[in-house]
C-alpha cells in the first residue's frame, strides 16, 4: 500500500512555522521517506499568515498535494483558512496546549513550534531518540530549554498510530536555491554578487554562510551585473541572482557581456508580475523576456530546472558553458522551485576548463577563429581590451562596415557551436507512457505536478530543460507519434506555446494557472481529464 502523508503547519509570521516544517520534513527523511516542502508566506515581517506544507511519501514527490492529513495550527487563523482542505479522518492539532506548556516552563513564545512538533511526533509514533537528535541539530540556541519543552509535550501526548520506517536511502534536504549555489560552487564559482530580491535572496545568504566563494551585496542590480562582468573580465567565475524587476535592470549589461564576450551566469527566479506584482509568490511569466533580454542579436544559453537535482546540474552546466563559449547564460527558475525543499541526490558536476591564450605572439582578444571562440587572457598576463562598442580583433572600437559584419558573423558562428553543444547535453526529458499519442509538455517547476497527474492518466510527459538554443532535434524525437499536445504553465499568455509555435510545433490545448500559486496534481488531473 502506498504511503503518502501531507502535513500543514501554519501561524503568523514570526511564530516559526517554516522552521517547524523543515524539522518535520527531516524527521520523515530520517524515517526513509521522500520529502517535499512548499512554503507560503506574505511580504510581512510579523503578522499575516504563513504556512508550510510537508509531503512525505514512499515514492518520488516533487510537489505538494491539494488536501492534507494533518493541520498543525500555531494560531486560530490557520484552522479557519485550511480546515476545508483536511482529508476525511484528518487531524487538527491546535496551538493552545503547546503554548500552555511553554508558559508553564517559562520558555519564550517562539518555542511553541517545538512543543507542537513534539505533540505531532508522539501522535504518529516517532521515537523520542529520533526527535531529540534532530532537535539538537536544528536548534541553534536555548537547546536545553527547547528540549525540556519538547520532552514534556511528548510525554503527555498519546500515540494515535505508528508511521513505520521504510528502507529508502536518507539523503540531504535542500531548497532549489541551495542546489543552485552548490552546482555553481562545484563548477568553480569564485564570486557571487547580488542585491537582495525575493525569491533569489537565499542564494546570497547561503553562499555567504558557506564561505566557499567571495560573496558581496551591492547597492542595486545595475551595479551588481556590472561588478560580475568586471570580475569575470579579470578571470573569476562570477554569478548573480535576482527576480524579474532586478533582471529588467540588468538587460543592458547582458548586451554588454554578449558583445564583449564575457562569461557570466544570471539566475532569474520568477515571481508574479508585472512590476512588483506579488513579491513572495510564484509565476512563470519571464520566459519570453529572458529569451529576448538585451538589445541587438544576443548569443546566450537559457535553461530551466524542474527540481533541486536539476537546479544543481543546470547551474553548474551553465557556468561551465558560459566560460566555454564566452557568453552570458541565464538560469530561469521561480519562487516555487527556489524556495521549496527537495530530497537531494544529484549527479556530480565538475569545473570544465576555458580556452586560454598560449602566450605566443601579439594577443588579440577577439581573434577570428573557425568556431568563433577566441582564446582568453586576463589582465596581468597581457593587455586585454573589453568594450560595449563594436570592435576589431584587438578590441579597438570600430565603425567600419566590413569589420562590423566580420565580428557579428564571429559571434553567430559561436551560436552555431552552442547549438551543436546541445547534442552532448540533456535538453529534453520524457516520462510516463512513451507510446501514448497524447502528451503533456512543460518547463520549470510545473514538472512535479505535471508528471504526477499525467502518469496517473497514462500520458506521455515532455519536459524542456534548455530553452535557448532551442533543442528542436531532441524535442521532435520526443514528440514522435504524438497527435495531441497539451502545454501546462504558470502564466496567463501561454509563453511556452508561443516559443513552440516559433519553432514549428503546434499546441492543441493549454492549461494556464496564473493566481500566483503553484500547481497541484489533483486539480491538474481533473483538467487533463476534461481535455
Amino acid at each position: 500500500m502506498k504511503k503518502d502523508y501531507s502535513i500543514l503547519i501554519g501561524g503568523e509570521a514570526g511564530q516559526g512555522s517554516r522552521k517547524a516544517g523543515l524539522i518535520i520534513a527531516k524527521i520523515f527523511n530520517r524515517m526513509g521517506y521522500n520529502v517535499f516542502i512548499h512554503d507560503d508566506y506574505q511580504s510581512l515581517i510579523k503578522g499575516g499568515h504563513s504556512f508550510s506544507q510537508i509531503r512525505a511519501s514512499d515514492e518520488e514527490c516533487l510537489t505538494h498535494r491539494k488536501k492534507v492529513d494533518f493541520i498543525l495550527a500555531l494560531d486560530k487563523k490557520t484552522i479557519e483558512k485550511h480546515k476545508a482542505i483536511l482529508n476525511k479522518g484528518g487531524i487538527i492539532i491546535s496551538g493552545e496546549r503547546p503554548y500552555e506548556i511553554v508558559k508553564e516552563l517559562n520558555g519564550g513564545r517562539i518555542m511553541g513550534n517545538i512543543a507542537m512538533i513534539a505533540i505531532f511526533s508522539k501522535h504518529i509514533g516517532i521515537d523520542w531518540k529520533i526527535l531529540s537528535s534532530i532537535l539538537k541539530k536544528e536548534i541553534s540556541r536555548d537547546i536545553e530549554k527547547n528540549l525540556e519543552i519538547a520532552k514534556k509535550a511528548y510525554n503527555e501526548t498519546k500515540e494515535l498510530f505508528k508511521i513505520e520506517k521504510i528502507k529508502n536511502k536518507v539523503s540531504p534536504l535542500v531548497t532549489g536555491n541551495e542546489a543552485i549555489a552548490l552546482g555553481a560552487i562545484d563548477a568553480g564559482l569564485d564570486i557571487y554578487s547580488a542585491y537582495p530580491m525575493t525569491p533569489a535572496t537565499s542564494i546570497l545568504h547561503y553562499l555567504a554562510e558557506k564561505r566557499k566563494t567571495i560573496t558581496t551585496q551591492v547597492e542595486n542590480e545595475i551595479a551588481v551585473i556590472n561588478s560580475i562582468i568586471g570580475s569575470a573580465y579579470a578571470g573569476k567565475r562570477s554569478m548573480t541572482g535576482t527576480s524579474g524587476g532586478g533582471f529588467a535592470l540588468m538587460t543592458e549589461a547582458i548586451s554588454f557581456a554578449s558583445i564583449a564576450e564575457i562569461p557570466i551566469l544570471v539566475v532569474n527566479s520568477q515571481r508574479a508580475g508585472p512590476a512588483s506584482g506579488v513579491p513572495t509568490y510564484s509565476a512563470q511569466g519571464d520566459l519570453l523576456f529572458s529569451l529576448n533580454s538585451g538589445h541587438g542579436d544576443i548569443v546566450r544559453f537559457v535553461a530551466s530546472p524542474g527540481d533541486a537535482n536539476e537546479a544543481y546540474y543546470l547551474s553548474g552546466t551553465l557556468l561551465n558553458l558560459a566560460w566555454k563559449y564566452q557568453t552570458p547564460t541565464i538560469l530561469l527558475t521561480d519562487k516555487e522551485l527556489s524556495e521549496s525543499t527537495y530530497k537531494f541526490y544529484p549527479k556530480k558536476i565538475k569545473k570544465e576548463k576555458e580556452l586560454l591564450w598560449d602566450n605566443k605572439g601579439e594577443y588579440e582578444r577577439y581573434a577570428q577563429t573557425e568556431n568563433g571562440i577566441s582564446p582568453m587572457a586576463y589582465p596581468g598576463k597581457t593587455i586585454v581590451k573589453a568594450t560595449s562598442y563594436e570592435h576589431d580583433r584587438k578590441g579597438y572600437t570600430t565603425e567600419d562596415a566590413e569589420t562590423i559584419i566580420a565580428m557579428q558573423d564571429k559571434r553567430l558562428r559561436k551560436f552555431k557551436e552552442m547549438e551543436k553543444a546541445l547534442d552532448e547535453l540533456e535538453t529534453v526529458k520524457v516520462y510516463g507512457n512513451k507510446k501514448s499519442k497524447k502528451a503533456v509538455i512543460c518547463w520549470g517547476s510545473t514538472k512535479g505536478a505535471v508528471k504526477e497527474a499525467s502518469l496517473k492518466l497514462g500520458l506521455k510527459v515532455i519536459q524542456i530543460l534548455f530553452l535557448q538554443p532551442f533543442p528542436i532535434k531532441e524535442l521532435k524525437k520526443a514528440l514522435k507519434g504524438v497527435d495531441k499536445l497539451v502545454s501546462v504553465e504558470c502564466n496567463s499568455t501561454g509563453q511556452l506555446s508561443v516559443l513552440l509555435s516559433q519553432n514549428g510545433i503546434k499546441v492543441d490545448k493549454q492549461i494556464l494557472k496564473y493566481d500566483a500559486r503553484p500547481l497541484n496534481p489533483e486539480d491538474l488531473e481533473l483538467k487533463l481529464k476534461k481535455i
